[in-house]
């Protein structure tokens, strides 16, 4: 896992990511969203709505604590090793939307976990043990590292799963 020496180098990685990431999905047609070929293992929706849920929660957790709540990484009623209902719904919240829908909501994720990540103290940011839900599990890792694995690390895998659904659909 790579490491950053300022919150300015995690946001500056985190959207260049996203937008390669996004820029992905261009030329994939609206009434492909929802396909799943042979080869692939997830549509085009459920890899956005997937990078979407998992911003959602990460946002969430620092809200909720902020507001003094107790929070449940990774959700209530969910544990770390059964995250298949956690992504089911994660599909079931953005079923609905439209390939534009998605995108902005994407792009307006992303914007908020950069300014929040901008926001926060080097030592919050870097620091050990400086939240409890980032300290809930026993990797105990410090908030950056949160971050980059609900954000930089998936846009970078999940470029290669578009690409290959793309193969996959015969599309570009």
């Amino acid at each position: 896992m790579p490491s950053y020496a300022s919150s300015a180098e995690l946001t500056a990685e985190i959207r260049r990511r996203a937008k390669l990431f996004a820029a992905e999905f261009e030329g994939i047609p609206e009434g492909s969203w929802d396909d799943v070929p042979e080869g692939a293992d997830r549509s085009p929706r459920q890899m956005i709505a997937y990078q979407l849920g998992w911003m959602d929660l990460l946002l969430g957790w620092e809200r909720d604590e902020q507001a003094g709540l107790d929070v449940v990484t990774p959700a209530p009623g969910f544990k770390w090793n059964r995250l298949g209902g956690l992504c089911e719904g994660f599909y079931a919240a953005w079923a609905e939307a439209s390939p534009k829908e998605l995108a902005a909501a994407f792009g307006e994720r992303v914007e908020a976990v950069c300014d929040w990540a901008g926001s926060l103290s080097e030592s919050d940011l870097f620091g050990e043990q400086r939240r409890a839900w980032a300290s809930s599990t026993p990797s105990a890792w410090p908030v950056w590292k949160w971050i980059h694995i609900n954000t930089v690390a998936p846009f970078t895998t999940f470029r290669a799963k578009v690409r290959k659904w793309k193969r996959a659909a015969g599309v570009g």
